[in-house]
């Protein structure tokens, strides 16, 4: 399937990270999504009924990445990869991409993060 939803550059601070003071200050992440979805029906219809609204991505992404604090950006990405394929049943698979541009990093660099992509053939496999 080629087609698609996606949110870019999803802004969120959070407290997420191994060192102490990244759990008291926190800092702005940036998500990105893609959802792969059949859009076939939706594309047709003209109805939001047919397929996933741009908002209620951004509501599950928001709600489950600043629900609990994740020592690593890949637990924060793998929770909402799971939230999403959990919450809507169309989506066949999704991609998570969690930017952390202000890590702790004794160098200088303008981005790191963590790209995670999640089946639903996977969360069925991670359930059993």
């Amino acid at each position: 399937m080629t087609d698609s939803i996606y949110v870019n550059g999803l802004a969120l601070h959070a407290f997420h990270g191994v060192m102490e003071h990244e759990a008291s200050v926190g800092q702005t992440f940036f998500i990105d999504l893609v959802l792969d979805i059949d859009l076939t029906q939706a594309s047709r219809s003209d109805r939001i009924a047919d397929t996933v609204g741009y908002d209620q991505a951004v509501d599950v992404a928001s709600r489950t990445f600043c629900a609990q604090r994740y020592r690593l950006v890949e637990a924060a990405a793998g929770a909402i990869a799971e939230a999403i394929l959990t919450t809507f049943p169309t989506v066949t698979s999704v991609r998570v991409t969690v930017h952390k541009p202000h890590a702790p990093i004794a160098a200088t660099f303008s981005n790191v993060g963590v790209t995670i992509v999640r089946t639903r053939q996977s969360q069925a496999r991670g359930n059993a």
